[in-house]
């Protein structure tokens, strides 16, 4: 999962230099509401989660999760961190 994490986490670094205009992440770079876009969007996918959880809804479970991951990594670049921030705190709680 790391290699994943670490390919998706270099397209959205590259989204935030490049800012294509077809781009959803570059958009959440350029978002009007700054920060707050990404920081609604992980609110709206956690509530998504709980309720897929809640049916036992497993594909459903496995969307939202990919979609707050997605937009965590986000939020990481937006605040200049990388997985590797993520990871080294992960360590510190084994």
């Amino acid at each position: 999962m790391d290699e994943i994490l670490e390919e998706l986490f270099a397209v959205i670094e590259d989204r935030k230099e490049t800012l294509p205009e077809d781009s959803y992440t570059a958009s959440l770079f350029t978002h009007e509401k700054g920060e707050n876009a990404v920081l609604e969007k992980l609110g709206e996918e956690s509530t998504e989660l709980v309720l897929a959880a809640k049916d036992d809804d497993r594909e459903e479970i496995a969307h939202e999760g990919a979609d707050i991951i997605y937009h965590l990594l986000v939020l990481l670049s937006m605040k200049d961190m990388d997985v590797a921030d993520l990871e080294a705190e992960l360590e510190s709680r084994r």
